[in-house]
């Protein structure tokens, strides 16, 4: 199908170091450690001239102590940095404060990954261990670290912001799996997803990218991003571009078998294969054409099942965040040309 060209923006050019930091941190989240938090509030007050620690005790909390330090009554200039230390839900909590009203904020977002799938890190730095990026971050230098102005999208169905991407059908339903199981981390979801395969059927769907109808037909996922990986392992969306304004969709139709799946997107060799379907657009609409809801999650987060569609319209260059100034073996930023 035609796609729109990209339109990518530049790395901020002769970005400063930060001077103050806000750290928001869920002691609830997936591999949180009190050890790992000293370490990084340390790392920060080293360097830092005003360091503010916030720890959240509750679902939304970490939205309102993101947007009254930047935007309530009291205010001020000292916080630039804004440290997400937690998993995807966290992080995507922490944007909703940061991009308040719409506003595009002055001070950047650092994700720390102590989460379960951590796939909002992977997409800025890669590998790299978190200790290295949040130190380049605090010291400076384009050749170490990075600003840039990340797409967001917004989903219609209850206005929230999206970071990584949303997806339908299997990746969704192995969150609901994923509860059930006594695991941690990576291995967690990659149980999850495995068993949540084995005997998923697929559902009656359509998948429309600007007006144009990408796949309609038996579904068993259809990821819109965002991030190239989702569970922090999966990739999804080889081809995904953080800031190039436009969400990138790919549909697995039931031609391939759910229980094959896992293994095919761990490394994108679901690519090519018949009934995989790959767009790119600025509106995305999936839905499930049985009258029965659609089971979908964003940013690792399993929504209601209130709703047979889920549309996405992307926001580009809404939020500023740090990042790797280039890609490591299987990084968040190709080089290019048009990036220097």
């Amino acid at each position: 199908m035609t796609t729109h060209s990209p339109t990518k923006t530049a790395p901020t050019s002769g970005a400063r170091p930060p001077r103050g930091a806000l750290i928001v941190a869920n002691p609830t989240a997936g591999t949180f450690q009190d050890t790992r938090l000293t370490e990084l509030t340390e790392l920060c007050r080293e360097r830092l001239a005003t360091v503010e620690l916030r720890l959240t005790g509750g679902r939304g909390e970490a939205t309102e102590v993101v947007r009254d330090a930047l935007y309530g009554s009291g205010a001020g200039p000292a916080v630039d940095l804004v440290v997400a230390v937690g998993g995807d839900g966290t992080v995507r909590e922490v944007v909703e404060g940061l991009t308040e009203a719409g506003r595009v904020p002055s001070a950047a977002l650092f994700i720390a990954p102590f989460g379960t799938g951590n796939s909002g890190y992977r997409a800025l730095w890669g590998r790299r261990p978190w200790q290295e990026a949040l130190s380049a971050v605090l010291t400076g230098g384009e050749d170490r670290a990075m600003r840039r102005r990340l797409d967001l999208a917004r989903l219609e169905q209850t206005g929230a912001l999206v970071l990584l991407g949303a997806c339908s059908g299997l990746v969704a339903q192995a969150l609901a799996t994923a509860r059930t199981l006594p695991l941690t981390g990576h291995a967690r979801y990659r149980r999850a997803y495995r068993e949540t395969a084995r005997s998923y059927v697929p559902y009656p769907g359509r998948v429309s990218v600007d007006g144009t109808v990408l796949h309609e037909g038996g579904t068993v996922l259809a990821n819109v991003g965002g991030g190239r990986h989702r569970g922090g392992q999966y990739l999804l969306l080889p081809r995904s571009e953080l800031d190039d304004g436009l969400l990138d969709v790919c549909v697995i139709g039931d031609e391939v078998a759910p229980a094959n799946v896992p293994e095919l997107t761990r490394d994108g060799a679901h690519l090519g294969h018949p009934g995989v379907h790959y767009g790119r657009g600025r509106r995305v609409t999936v839905e499930r054409l049985d009258g029965r809801p659609l089971v979908f999650e964003h940013d690792g987060e399993l929504q209601p099942e209130r709703w047979d569609r889920m549309t996405l319209e992307v926001l580009p260059h809404a939020l500023p965040a740090w990042s790797a100034p280039e890609a490591d073996e299987d990084g968040p930023w190709r080089v290019r040309a048009d990036r220097s």
